[in-house]
């Protein structure tokens, strides 16, 4: 299975024991949006609701922070998703937060995850079918082994800053990064991480929402000033967006790639790391 499949190879495949389908909708504080009320108004037939906001490290101050192995198992485990399955996510939001989804699984061992191109608009606007209500699903067995390499911390990411030898992209709007628009998150300082390139996720699709390919994507990371043969570290707010700049760069082949964590929810509220705000 591709690592991006389409809506018309989905419809062809649904109902197949293996394959699991999941909405990973998620929209930014104060959005006046309820991902979970919408999944229950109308999902893709069999889809179940991956509820970002709480698969999370609680004990973590900064949102969407990676949970423990065990925590992520259990709740794949709740809903019905086990070894051996074939998973497409999707999202029907301005965040792409299916990205997240697709990390958060490779990362703690999924070996067959795809993202659905285009997502529900997509689904919507070709008139396939949808259902209501919630998910009923029968528990389902998953290991959980987290792939260290896949994630950076705040300490990897400061011995980065200005490193010659690699890339820090974030993936916020311009003004955000610029420090121009306040930040969402209460106790957040504006601004980005000095040195980081300035690479906004929806510069990565089309006008009907589906990915950007080959010399488009491409183009995409060059106009940002982004050099594709330096390692890169993927940041945003909280952790989200960075996963559709990962997934876009990984789509280009590009595999030495690392999402900080944490984000900008972590790194703009610490006093003690350097910020910076203007342009890249």
């Amino acid at each position: 299975m591709e690592s991006l499949v389409s809506t018309e190879w989905l419809a062809g495949e649904l109902g197949a024991d293996d394959l699991k389908v999941i909405d990973a909708t998620i929209f930014l504080p104060g959005a006046g949006r309820d991902a979970r009320t919408e999944f229950e108004a109308e999902h893709i037939p069999g889809a179940v609701f991956l509820d970002l906001d709480e698969i999370v490290d609680t004990s973590n101050p900064a949102p969407h922070m990676l949970p423990p192995a065990h925590k992520f198992a259990s709740r794949m485990q709740s809903l019905g998703l086990g070894d051996g399955n074939r998973f497409v996510v999707y999202d029907n939001s301005p965040l792409h937060s299916s990205a997240r989804a697709w990390w958060m699984l490779k990362a703690f061992g999924a070996h067959y995850v795809a993202v659905l191109d285009g997502g529900l608009q997509k689904w919507k606007a070709e008139g396939r079918p949808l259902e209501s209500g919630k998910a009923h699903v029968r528990h389902g067995h998953f290991t959980a082994f987290l792939d260290k390499d896949a994630v950076a911390d705040k300490a990897y990411v400061s011995g980065l800053v200005h490193s010659p030898a690699h890339e820090i992209v974030d993936a916020r709007p311009a003004a955000r990064f610029a420090g121009e628009d306040k930040e969402p998150r209460p106790g957040v300082q504006p601004g980005h991480i000095p040195g980081s390139r300035n690479l906004p996720q929806g510069e990565l699709f089309n006008a009907d929402n589906t990915w950007k390919r080959g010399d488009e994507l491409r183009a995409a990371f060059y106009d940002a000033g982004v050099e594709l043969d330096k390692p890169m570290v993927t940041t945003c707010g909280s952790g989200v967006t960075a996963a559709v700049l990962l997934f876009g760069a990984h789509l280009l082949g590009k595999n030495d790639v690392k999402l900080y964590d944490g984000s900008w929810s972590e790194w703009g509220a610490d006093p003690s790391t350097p910020k910076a705000t203007g342009p890249a």
